[in-house]
């Protein structure tokens, strides 16, 4: 994907402010539940599923975490023209009975998010799904919303959002740019 006009619209220092308030919004979610994972949705999720975990342990929590693969699960598979980039999904924990933290690192569509849910039933029955998205674009094409947000960024629909983890890229950042 090639993006021009690309501009940081957040900082190292706001990721990890926006990062912090994340958890604790997510935490107060989490006040009835007993049993409950995290899983990331590959890339970025899983990016922000382990930062979630770190912050979380660094708090006296301990959470299972666990990362899936959306590509079969996909509904555009049969349109796209490009072979598909398989990644890894694991899952190491009946999700059984478990309040699942599915983590994105963006929501648009809502399209990756409906095949993450199914993709996650195929391991089992989940009391209940969280969602948590770095950023929200908006532009939903399914009736699926994040419980916990860290930033609304309006775009137009050719706009793209990239979130950049310093586990992959070396620095926390967001930018937005234009497809060409």
């Amino acid at each position: 994907m090639n993006l021009k006009n690309l501009h940081t619209i957040i900082e190292p220092e706001q990721f990890r402010k926006i990062l912090k308030r994340m958890y604790f919004e997510l935490m107060e979610k989490l006040k009835d539940s007993e049993d409950f994972a995290v899983v990331g949705i590959q890339r970025g999720g899983v990016y922000l599923a382990d930062r979630l975990k770190k912050i979380a342990f660094e708090n006296g929590f301990e959470l299972p975490t666990g990362k899936v693969d959306i590509t079969f699960y996909r509904d555009d598979t049969f349109y796209r023209l490009e072979q598909p980039h398989v990644k890894e999904t694991q899952i190491d924990f009946d999700v059984t009975g478990k309040t699942i933290i599915l983590c994105d690192d963006v929501i648009f569509t809502g399209r990756t998010v409906r095949a993450a849910i199914d993709e996650i039933f195929d391991y089992g029955r989940p009391k209940r799904i969280i969602l948590v998205t770095f950023i929200d674009r908006g532009h939903r094409e399914l009736p699926i919303q994040p419980d916990v947000c860290g930033k609304t960024v309006p775009t137009r629909m050719k706009e793209q959002i990239v979130v950049h983890f310093k586990e992959e890229n070396g620095t926390d950042r967001v930018e937005i740019g234009v497809m060409e």
